[in-house]
């Protein structure tokens, strides 16, 4: 379990689910991360290095580790908010992109590919968006690669993100807001008004939290 709010959660829409996560509060009976998820995760990380080693081989000049081993990442208010990224792009074979870039890699299905592809990082997919956005504004970067690959087919998406410093000003403040309401034990608003809103459905605090006072 982390001890701190992770850049990767920051763009979850529901505030209320961040201060469960972040207090560690036990999830609803038959919720629990399962193994087969955490093949995936497994999975996930195998892909990326497959990804890393693509990049490299057509180029690019893709850091993934510091000279010790470990990830570059970036943390403030007092560690509790920290981010860890894939990496980042020194430069390579395209020309006109913004070097250095950040670098997000995610494994999909080929329905969530698709559907990044057709829309874009920021309408399919507004977590990773949000990551990103948290990730360029700590470490101070001006925009990012996105990579998706299709773990049914290998095809690649990739797409260049900018660095926006409104969304990242809002979901910084929001991990502030998180970090508050943990602190003095409070549960900020749910995301929705009825519990079968298809966010709450798929919430693994779901009955803790329409059960609890408004």
């Amino acid at each position: 379990p982390r001890t701190y709010l992770g850049a990767s959660r920051i763009g979850e829409p529901c505030t209320r689910r961040l201060v469960y996560e972040f207090t560690q509060m036990p999830c609803d009976p038959g919720k629990e991360i399962a193994g087969r998820t955490l093949r995936i995760f497994a999975v996930g990380h195998s892909f990326e290095d497959l990804v890393i080693g693509w990049l490299r081989q057509a180029g690019f000049d893709l850091r993934t580790h510091k000279a010790d081993g470990s990830q570059f990442g970036f943390e403030t208010a007092g560690g509790l908010i920290r981010g860890h990224i894939d990496g980042v792009i020194l430069g390579g074979p395209v020309a006109g992109l913004p070097w250095p870039l950040l670098w997000e890699h995610k494994a999909l299905k080929a329905s969530s590919w698709s559907d990044t592809a057709k829309k874009g990082v920021q309408l399919s997919k507004p977590v990773y968006y949000g990551q990103m956005q948290i990730y360029m504004a700590y470490m101070g970067l001006g925009a990012a690669l996105f990579t998706a690959l299709n773990k049914d087919t290998c095809e690649l998406y990739h797409e260049q993100i900018l660095f926006d410093p409104a969304p990242a000003q809002r979901l910084s403040d929001k991990a502030v807001d998180v970090l508050r309401a943990a602190e003095v034990g409070e549960l900020l608003p749910r995301i929705a008004v009825r519990p079968d809103f298809y966010l709450c459905r798929f919430c693994p605090y779901a009955t803790r939290c329409w059960e609890a006072d408004p």
